[in-house]
């Protein structure tokens, strides 16, 4: 039994409550590190059970844990990391289909702590060494659904089945129906057999505790009502569909128009809140819920947190779509702080750094936010408005890392200049430090202990220059973002590849320029027309980044200046 192997703390270490602790100062100074616990290093074999011998096999547990963080929060700071986004920790079932929760979205028990990682204590201890080294801890947390805890009884005989059905009309069409994941139907899922419908199909709650897949804790998350009961989207351009239907696996769709079920998710998050010392939420599936969802959840919590005297609490979601529209009706008033910048994934990482589109794609995206993301803080919120907290990521567990079909780390290099020193947070899945290659889930999800921790690779020491930077230029922390340079050229041309952007906070200004370009060298200038800049004429600069660099440029009579980058480069530059 699962109960019996959980990890134990030493006697009365962390057994009450963390003591309440504010360290943001603002949002937009911090860099958030993603890593899956499971993956991330084994410090503790004591609750290695059901874990794989071999490293290779990515969708089982492979021992990753609470303590493996604690063990390496030195390599979090010298990486220069100053958030870090821990996966789900609450209790899961243990395996479906052969694959296993290591990822931690299979919810079971939203109140306890996955016994694979350690125990409350242990969580506890992790919050506490984190803060004392200035880190904050942003939990990933699941509203939208639980994991594959009942199967929909269709036939009415008391197990879950897959059955063959054959049409009455005479022709030879076949509906195989799996009643673990049957297709969505807007009325519900209807009970059938060979003779017809007969109403709406009853719930059939497992109870396979060899594998956790057990009816759900808090016992009232045990109601059927509690459920939309539409079975499997089948159909992601239709909106009811992603919003009321069970996500593809079997994860079954919690009815969050429900004021119960509203309450007690509130309920039991604000509880890892205060049992964990958490200074934010990662949200997944954002999309998949209603707004009214968030407009109550999120101003709960923020009243929640404001009574325990937390200030700042970071939430932001996960809208797994490239409709920058879509992505931005989530930070509406009373909603999410921030989401993570999926279009700016798809549109800017992908389709300009990776692909080698024109920049000014990039000009064109940033030019939408003021239409698309809030323009004011949450009331009781992080404290800055959603348009300059957004999420800013290269890749992540969702989908295929950088370097799985874009073989360059120069190409990488060129992207983290750009996630460093544009607006917003940067966020670095783990292993990309590392140059880690891997493609969809579960491939980019590799144990990132075989690297031991190496500080000394190419892109390790590159983040960590970057970070550095970052941290001592408060324009690229703070600063507003004017774009300066953008082309559509991409085939050679003088300016081919190139993009521009000053930073500028409290009277200091930055610029940042960078050559997308695999192959051609290209400057800030077209046809004899160079790049103005918001530097006074005769302003010499010099560059700060790349690390070494003695090159200077001056502003011209004019106001503009003509900066070379070579291919993949990046340069940042302040007055000399």
């Amino acid at each position: 039994m699962l109960m019996l192997l959980m990890a134990c703390s030493s006697p009365g270490a962390y057994t009450e409550n963390p003591e309440v602790v504010n360290l943001v100062d603002d949002w937009r100074d911090e860099v958030i590190y993603q890593l899956l616990t499971d993956r991330f290093s084994n410090g503790d074999i004591n609750n290695d059970f059901n874990v794989s011998k071999d490293e290779s096999n990515l969708a089982r547990y492979l021992g990753g844990d609470y303590q493996g963080v604690i063990d390496h929060v030195d390599y979090l700071d010298a990486l220069g990391i100053t958030t870090v986004w821990i996966s789900p920790v609450v209790v899961n079932v243990e395996e479906d289909a052969g694959s296993a929760s290591y990822h931690g979205y299979w919810t079971q028990d939203f109140a306890n702590v996955n016994p694979h990682f350690g125990d409350l204590a242990k969580l506890r201890e992790l919050s506490d060494v984190l803060h004392q080294h200035d880190i904050k801890l942003v939990l990933d947390i699941v509203v939208n659904h639980v994991g594959q805890l009942f199967y929909y009884d269709i036939n009415r005989n008391g197990s879950p089945d897959i059955t063959t059905y054959y049409s009455t009309d005479g022709s030879d069409t076949v509906d195989i129906v799996t009643e673990w994941d049957p297709a969505y139907d807007e009325r519900g899922v209807q009970g059938y057999t060979s003779l017809g419908e007969s109403g709406l199909a009853p719930l059939g709650w497992v109870d396979m505790p060899e594998i956790n897949r057990v009816p759900p804790n808090p016992p009232e998350f045990q109601n059927d009502a509690w459920y939309n009961r539409r079975g499997r989207v089948t159909d992601w351009g239709d909106f009811d569909q992603v919003v009321h239907g069970d996500f593809p696996g079997g994860l079954k769709d919690l009815d969050t128009t429900n004021p119960d079920v509203q309450a007690a998710l509130i309920a039991v998050y604000e509880d890892w809140i205060d049992k964990a010392g958490l200074d934010g939420f990662r949200i997944d599936t954002l999309k998949h819920v209603e707004h009214e969802f968030w407009q109550r959840f999120c101003t709960e919590v923020r009243d929640h947190e404001a009574l325990m005297g937390k200030d700042k609490f970071l939430m932001f979601g996960e809208s797994f779509d490239g409709d920058d529209e879509l992505i931005g009706s989530y930070t509406a008033p009373d909603e999410v702080d921030s989401v993570v910048y999926f279009s700016q994934k798809f549109q800017v990482f992908d389709d300009v750094f990776k692909n080698n589109g024109a920049t000014t794609k990039v000009e064109d995206l940033f030019s939408q936010r003021d239409d698309h993301y809030g323009q004011a803080p949450q009331e009781r919120g992080a404290g800055q408005a959603p348009r300059d907290l957004l999420v800013n990521f290269i890749d992540n567990h969702d989908i295929p890392r950088f370097l799985f079909d874009k073989d360059s780390i120069p190409a990488l290099r060129s992207a983290l200049v750009f996630l460093f020193t544009e607006d917003g947070i940067p966020c670095l899945y783990y292993g990309t430090e590392q140059a880690f290659t891997g493609g969809n889930d579960p491939a980019n999800r590799e144990p990132l202990w075989t690297t031991g921790f190496d500080t000394d690779g190419e892109v390790f020491q590159h983040v960590a220059a970057l970070t550095k930077l970052r941290a001592d230029l408060e324009p690229l922390r703070r600063g507003d973002l004017v774009f300066t340079w953008a082309t559509d050229r991409v085939d050679g041309e003088e300016d081919a590849n190139i993009l521009s952007f000053e930073r500028s906070y409290d009277g200091s200004t930055v610029l940042v320029v960078i050559n997308t370009s695999d192959s051609n060298t290209s400057h800030t200038a077209y046809e004899g027309n160079a790049m103005p800049v918001d530097f006074a004429p005769g302003t010499v600069l010099k560059e700060v980044f790349p690390e070494g660099s003695t090159n200077t440029w001056t502003v011209g009579g004019d106001g503009k200046v003509t900066i070379e980058v070579g291919p993949r480069d990046g340069v940042v530059l302040v007055p000399a």
